[in-house]
């Protein structure tokens, strides 16, 4: 890996990229070695393709949750709704067993999905590429479905609901 000569500071990336909202998403699978659940929250969630349909977010090459799921192929995406602030630390925490206080079932690939989830998207991994201290992970899209209330948003470093606008 190259070292970056940028002259942009980390904090100063952090800071300003924070001013971006973004859903909180719980990208989860099957622990290859255990079979148990593996989970991380991801803030990069993004469709990428119509036909096929394709999704993809990004994770940390230092992620210690990606490695038990990779293997698998096969990964659940719940987007979280507002409210669901506990489940967001949870998945976020270094803990070995972050489903212990969440509430989920599986998917039709096993996958963990989060119940109350404002959406869900059932993948399969297509492609990763490298991206400086990331990877880009492609999923094909082979199940999704919707549940209610307003998505989880994180925005300049704290959690919250999204509002409707005032005036269209």
């Amino acid at each position: 890996m190259t070292t970056s000569t940028s002259i942009i500071e980390p904090r100063q990336f952090r800071d300003v990229m924070g001013h971006l909202p973004t859903g909180v998403v719980v990208v989860a699978g099957r622990d290859h070695e255990r079979g148990t659940p593996a989970g991380l929250v991801v803030g990069t969630f993004q469709s990428l393709s119509l036909d096929p349909p394709l999704v993809c977010f990004s994770v940390a090459t230092s992620s210690r949750s990606w490695p038990k799921i990779r293997p698998s192929g096969f990964f659940s995406a719940s987007v979280l709704t507002d409210g669901q602030d506990a489940v967001c630390r949870a998945m976020s925490g270094k803990q070995e067993d972050k489903f212990a206080e969440v509430d989920w079932h599986e998917s039709a690939d096993g996958c963990p999905q989060i119940i109350g989830a404002h959406a869900w998207i059932d993948c399969r991994t297509v492609q990763e590429l490298e991206g400086g201290d990331h990877l880009i992970v492609i999923g094909e899209v082979r199940g999704m479905a919707t549940g209610s209330g307003d998505p989880l948003v994180f925005h300049r470093g704290r959690l919250g609901g999204y509002r409707e606008p005032l005036h269209a």
